[in-house]
């Protein structure tokens, strides 16, 4: 029989669009700081290392803007495709739209969203408004990029607009990654996300999250697609792969490494929060269950756990999460074009994988 992790699978790479690039974590290097330059050379690293599409992060307070480096990559890769972040508290649907429409003819049709539940910078909504608002810009999105007119009297949106002119090459919306464990965000990623995105946990963790977003997806007459996000360090041997790791931490002060997670406007997320339960329950070396290390998130907030192995044990860890149900996966490691390369060229050739089919 045919297990799961015998199908294709979607692997992303990661451009560290947001100040998020080290040699050693909580050191700043000016060399590996967010730039056109060094963003540029890190999805090209990504292409030239074969994989199938690179996650370009947003934030408002750290770094490069996202939607002007995605219309200007899009003019230099030729084969991957582009997850590009978009915040919804800093968008207007309709413009958002056009933009999505013409960044993806630009790439010849490659163009993926990956939707952020955020607020507009300098204003504060609740959670459950805030993600009332953006399932409400998913459903305009999803409207006007299928090139039907627009008749949206929302809450937050009152609008009745033709589609935009330009449309994407395929004549329908790109594919809308999202993630969140909120109960709010779980509620809007069922209705309106076509790939649901997790950060690590143990196991149990991430097939209790798989069943519960399957069943309340198919309360609304929808299926899920999921994806996983995670660092990886991978070396020749696991003895060299946990050294490696151990030295990302190693000029690691632990008020800086506080300094970096409280940067980051998702610090009081339920996600960031069980982030930090599952580093407060890991082992002294940092790991919660075989090759998941946590030591990453002391440094930086959101994903914050890395698979750490050799290329077997890294291959062996992708496919657990296959057979559980996972389709896509978006990586990074540090720093993210040696990292690329590294699992490019020990564990990708073992993937079968190729751009996400929904």
């Amino acid at each position: 029989m045919t297990g799961a992790s015998d199908q294709q699978c979607e692997v992303s790479w990661f451009s560290a669009l947001c100040d998020d690039d080290y040699e050693f974590l909580g050191v700043p290097d000016a060399k590996l700081k967010s730039s056109w330059e060094h963003c540029r050379d890190i999805v090209l690293q990504a292409e030239s290392g074969g994989f199938d599409n690179i996650l370009l992060p947003s934030g408002y307070a750290l770094g490069i803007d996202t939607t002007a480096f995605a219309a200007a990559i899009a003019t230099l890769v030729k084969r991957i495709r582009l997850l590009m972040a978009v915040r919804i508290g800093e968008s207007w649907p309709p413009q958002l739209a056009r933009q999505i429409a013409t960044i993806d003819r630009i790439l010849g049709g490659r163009l993926t969203v990956n939707i952020i539940s955020s607020d507009l910078p300098g204003e504060t909504l609740a959670s459950a408004p805030r993600y009332a608002r953006t399932l409400e810009a998913m459903q305009i999105l999803k409207t006007m990029l299928n090139g039907e007119p627009l008749d949206h009297q929302g809450e937050f949106w009152k609008l009745k607009l033709d589609p935009p002119a330009v449309t994407t090459v395929s004549g329908k919306a790109p594919p809308l990654y999202f993630g969140g464990l909120s109960p709010d965000a779980r509620e809007v990623a069922a209705q309106g996300a076509d790939v649901y995105l997790m950060w690590p946990d143990k196991r149990e963790a991430v097939q209790a999250i798989i069943d519960d977003m399957t069943a309340r997806a198919a309360k609304h007459g929808r299926t899920l697609k999921f994806g996983y996000r995670a660092h990886v360090v991978v070396r020749d041997t696991e003895a060299e792969a946990r050294t490696a790791a151990g030295r990302l931490l190693s000029k690691l002060d632990a008020a800086q490494g506080e300094a970096i997670r409280n940067k980051s406007l998702d610090t009081t997320s339920t996600g960031v929060a069980a982030q930090a339960a599952l580093r407060e329950g890991a082992t002294d070396d940092g790991y919660a269950e075989e090759n998941l290390w946590t030591g990453v998130g002391r440094a930086r907030s959101g994903c914050g756990a890395a698979i750490v192995g050799d290329p077997d044990q890294v291959l062996a860890k992708l496919r657990m999460y296959q057979d559980m149900g996972i389709e896509a996966f978006i990586l990074s490691g540090y720093p993210h074009a040696a990292e690329a390369d590294l699992f490019a060229r020990h564990v990708l050739p073992k993937l079968s994988h190729g751009p996400l089919v929904l």
